[in-house]
This record gives C-alpha cells, structure tokens and sequence, in this order.
C-alpha cells in the first residue's frame, strides 16, 4: 500500500475530495501517516511535514542494494572482519547532526522535472547531489551480524535508506536497509493512529 492509495481509501471512505498525507511512505515500509481531510486541515500538512520524525530501521550489513533497499540488485561485499558493536556506534555517532546526505537514486525527488526514479528505471542514471539534513538521534536497537536495528529520530527530508547506505560505507561494509516503521510524525505517534489493512 502506497501514500497515494491511503488517500484514495480516505477519499472513498469520506466522500471528501480534499485529501492530503504529511510526507511519503515508501510502499516497503510501514507506520505513521498524517492525513488532512479537507480544505483546513490540508492547509496545515506543510507545517506538520516539517516536524521531526522517529523511525524504527532494520539493516543488513555486508551488501549493498541498487536502489538502498530490499527492492534492488544485491552485491555481497567481501568482509574481512566483522565489525564490534563500538565501532558501529562510532559510525552511526559520526552521522549524528547537520550531515550533507545524497538522498537515493530510486527517489521521488525530481530531476529536471522528472522523478528520479523514473530516470533510474529508464537506464538514465540520475545525479543525485547531496543536500544538509538533520539527523537527531540513532541508537542501536539490536546488533547481531550482519543485521542491524537502529531507532532513529530525523529532521524533515533525510532517507532511512541513504543512512542505512552511508553507515554501510562508513564501516566499509556495505549496507542497505530491510525494513522500515515511521513511529511518530513529530506529535502523532503510531499508538494513537488508525491501522489500515494493507492486503
């Protein structure tokens, strides 16, 4: 289930045609989507997009993928040693702040007007470059080789799959995430929010 189509069941379900959702969800992952329903609370959906966002992310060390995540073409990486859990929270403390980050290829953001991963998919391959995000907080969760967990609290416009990526490299590893859950939209959390079933 996409971003879109949960806003076409909340049209359906409504009968409202003014419908909106407060940052995208990559159909791979689950969780917290704010949805305005008509003209007023649609209006405020900006303001809600630019709150800080905390994420529950699963990562898989020792590989990369073309497109960041479980979705593209996988290249194992030859691991001489396998890193110590202190050396992965060196690397993910070194991500922690204003970070220039190069958001993925197979992205909604639009490169001369085209979605970038509509360039991707076509062969073209895009030139992503790299903008300043804020990235808040990352713990680990869990950490048993090669599969990493980490919770992870954002500033508006950073990728989950880009720093899954970047961690990777910092380890010289590789990586690319597995799985993803946006917990909470700065005040919206994922325990007060309807569920939606997907199938």
């Amino acid at each position: 289930m996409t971003s879109y189509d949960v806003v076409a069941m909340v049209r359906r379900v409504t009968g409202e045609r003014r419908v909106g959702h407060a940052g995208t969800l990559d159909p791979l992952a689950k969780g917290v989507l704010v949805i305005g329903i008509g003209r007023t609370s649609t209006r405020q959906l900006g303001d809600v997009v630019a709150h800080e966002k905390e994420y529950l992310a699963s990562v898989r060390l020792g590989m990369t993928s073309s497109t960041d995540d479980e979705e593209g073409e996988k290249v194992s990486h030859a691991v001489l040693a396998v890193p110590p859990r202190e050396e992965v929270r060196r690397a993910c403390a070194g991500l922690v702040g204003e970070i220039m980050q190069v958001p993925p290829a197979y992205s909604a953001l639009k490169i001369a007007g085209k979605p970038a991963y509509a360039l991707a998919r076509a062969g073209h391959a895009p030139v992503m470059r790299a903008r300043p995000i804020l990235i808040k907080e990352i713990e680990i969760v869990s950490y048993k080789w090669p599969d990493l967990c980490l919770r992870v609290v954002t500033g508006p416009g950073a990728y989950i799959r880009a720093l899954a990526r970047d961690i990777g490299e910092a380890l010289h590893v590789g990586g690319y995430l597995t799985g993803l859950e946006r917990t909470r939209v700065g005040s919206y959390l994922a325990e007060g929010a309807i569920r939606i079933d997907g199938n």
